[in-house]
């Protein structure tokens, strides 16, 4: 529990009171991750029902949330799936130091007629039949750790990481990428479309996308290509009550338990 108390003891010196009230505002807002969506979906629902409010939520590829809070976005509460995008925001000024609450890990989701295992998944990946998708890089943090495996990959097989990033297709996370229809998951859309042979993301993402389209394969990275993701959130500096009650809540065994049930590592847990 050592986020939660350190982020009670910021709150504590910004002077955010954080009694109960029973006249509270319409509730705070929030920015986070899209890899974060349905989980913090439940986190949010959980804390408007205890408090009374409505929380106003934005999801997105990291990158370009930090974007949006750039050029003016002002959320009382920022959730990244890295540490580097809140902790940009921190530099320049924006809100409270960065907290770690939760982890994630890269998996592959592969097409049901890919023959493809943990062993395998190397020379899968540097088939040059095999049409391998990730994230956008920058934009969003997902792309990013694909293009870490690529490096790892590299200390394994020179010449791997030339070529896989120059057959990976970004097909999500962009500001250009193309969305999904409403109510589709963004990665059993891409693969339902044929679109990649195998899709390097979150292994959360891929549990959601496996549930809409169950024959999809779930492949988890071996151990000397593995990435994982640490997820930060911000405070912004001048938020209100609202903003601070929902990041400690965020931090609260109850939404660490959500995160957990949703196959983040939370660090929040009691143990």
């Amino acid at each position: 529990m050592r986020v939660f108390n350190r982020l009670c003891a910021m709150a504590m010196v910004a002077g955010v009171a954080l009694g109960a009230s029973n006249a509270l505002a319409d509730g705070p807002s929030l920015y986070a991750a899209g890899s974060l969506k349905t989980a913090l979906g439940d986190v949010v629902r959980a804390y408007d029902s205890r408090y009374g409010t409505s929380t106003e939520t934005r999801f997105g590829p990291s990158g370009l949330m930090r974007k949006a809070i750039e050029e003016g976005g002002q959320p009382d509460v920022f959730a990244s799936a890295n540490m580097a995008h809140p902790d940009t925001l921190v530099k320049a000024g924006w809100g409270s130091p960065t907290v770690l609450f939760a982890r994630n890990q890269l998996c592959g989701l592969a097409q049901p007629g890919l023959a493809v295992s943990s062993d395998t998944l190397l020379e899968v990946l540097l088939d040059p039949e095999v049409r391998v998708g990730t994230s956008t890089p920058k934009a969003d943090p997902s792309g990013d750790y694909a293009w870490q495996l690529f490096r790892r990959a590299e200390d394994l097989r020179p010449g791997s990481f030339e070529v896989l990033s120059g057959k990976a297709l970004k097909l999500t996370g962009g500001p250009d990428s193309a969305a999904p229809p409403a109510g589709r998951n963004p990665y059993a859309w891409v693969m339902d479309e044929n679109r990649a042979d195998l899709f390097l993301t979150y292994c959360t993402n891929a549990v959601l996308a496996k549930r809409e389209l169950p024959l999809l394969q779930i492949v988890d990275i071996p151990p000397k290509l593995a990435v994982g993701a640490d997820y930060g959130l911000v405070v912004r500096g001048d938020a209100g009550q609202d903003g601070w009650r929902l990041a400690l809540f965020i931090l609260s065994p109850e939404s660490q338990e959500i995160l957990a049930g949703y196959g983040f590592e939370a660090e929040g847990m009691p143990r």
